[in-house]
């Protein structure tokens, strides 16, 4: 049976704020603007400062520390006492979403808990990597072992990982699988974004029914009018990054890729990132036609997609499902991958993929890009469009809360 009634939602997360960029930031924007437009009431709990938008509260959080510029919550414990004082008409509410494994994401798990309310946890990505990417190989072991710890402290630990060569070779990644197959133990349901890393996690020992929702983009995305790209023969193929200039998304890599490439080409790069200084200097270095234009509206990058002929996602083993796809996919725009396992995200002959995440084989993919071949992969993105929308997902995540509703019912 349908749930009959608007519901009220409670989000806990540690990366989302007016300010903050990235796929999880963005989803969970995407779904707090459908769930409000049907009528449901959603208030979304973060670190942050003063949030101005609507149905967002900042909780207590470190004034000066930061971790690639992302503002920190403060303990659990503070943010639950801070939360029931600021809104104990929480025990009222219907369902906690979290979409995180650190500090206000954990005291979200513990009201839940508390309150007795169901709790439903979105696995966003790959931890693990990101220890392993942006770490020093050196403190690698340190890092992953102090926050599988500190998880532990807060919130009790009863699945153990051990190391194996498919996804956890290393003690660091073993550590960092451990902390976020414990943290979603803790759920009623779990939701992750797409089918490979849903099969990672129950590979790993997550024990909850797993229920895979894609991200989704706002519907005005989708709404608006995008040509088919086509790229003549000899034409300046102009690509589009759009995503952290970072380690994890392997910008390095993929600049070493064009310095390689004989055909004419123009790369526009949007965001920042650890890795911004490097690239910085190695497109001077090799005189390389790339442009970057740091933060951006999102107005300015949706200009930007209409009049480019391919968008850019060169990481590898690390993205689980990136916004970056479904926007490309909402306005009609091809996609070049080197990570086999996004193809599920896209429909089938819409992308270019490399064969593997050398810059060589980068550069041997692009380079063999026949012109028409453009016009080819626009034309089944727009066909697809509408799948990406988040009114479209959203009805999934509806029936995942009325799930976790009647798992809780059924417990109490």
């Amino acid at each position: 049976m349908r749930y009959n009634r608007a519901m009220r939602i409670a989000v806990f997360t540690d990366i989302y704020a007016p300010w903050a960029t990235g796929g999880i930031a963005s989803s969970i924007q995407a779904q707090k603007g459908e769930l409000e437009r049907l009528g449901h009431e959603v208030v979304v709990f973060c670190p942050g400062f003063d949030a101005k938008e609507r149905g967002v509260v900042t909780v207590p959080t470190y004034k000066y520390l930061r971790i690639n510029g992302a503002a920190i919550a403060k303990a659990p414990s503070l943010i639950k006492q801070f939360v029931m004082k600021r809104m104990p008409e929480l025990a009222d509410f219907d369902v906690i979403h979290v979409h995180y494994e650190a500090g206000c994401s954990i005291a979200g798990i513990e009201l839940a808990r508390e309150l007795g309310l169901p709790l439903v946890q979105t696995m966003h990505g790959r931890e693990d990597m990101a220890i392993e990417m942006n770490v020093p190989r050196p403190l690698q072991v340190l890092t992953a072992a102090a926050l599988d710890d500190l998880h532990r402290y807060c919130l009790p630990h009863e699945s153990k990982v051990k190391r194996d060569d498919f996804q956890a070779p290393t003690l660091s990644r073993r550590r960092m699988w451990q902390l976020m197959v414990n943290h979603a133990n803790h759920a009623d349901i779990v939701t992750a974004p797409a089918e490979h890393f849903a099969a990672k996690l129950r590979h790993y020992g997550v024990k909850r029914p797993i229920r895979v929702v894609s991200n989704g983009v706002n519907d005005d995305l989708v709404e608006q009018k995008f040509p088919v790209r086509k790229l003549a023969e000899g034409e300046t193929l102009r690509m589009l990054w759009n995503s952290r200039v970072s380690q994890e998304k392997r910008i390095l890599p993929f600049l070493e890729a064009l310095s390689q490439l004989r055909r004419p080409f123009q790369l526009d790069v949007y965001g920042d990132g650890n890795d911004l200084a490097r690239a910085l200097r190695f497109v001077e270095k090799h005189s390389l036609p790339v442009q970057f234009h740091g933060k951006c509206s999102r107005e300015e990058i949706v200009q930007q997609m209409a009049r480019t002929h391919l968008a850019v996602m060169a990481s590898y083993n690390f993205d689980v499902q990136s916004m970056i796809l479904l926007e490309a996919e909402a306005t009609g725009l091809p996609v070049f991958l080197c990570d086999p396992n996004l193809r599920e995200v896209l429909p089938e002959g819409s992308y270019v993929l490399a064969a593997g995440p050398e810059p060589e084989a980068m550069a041997a993919a692009l380079e063999a890009l026949p012109a028409g071949g453009i016009e080819e992969m626009s034309r089944v993105m727009m066909a697809h469009r509408r799948e990406a929308l988040q009114s479209t997902q959203i009805q999934k995540l509806l029936a995942v809360y009325e799930e976790a509703l009647r798992l809780r019912e059924g417990k109490n």
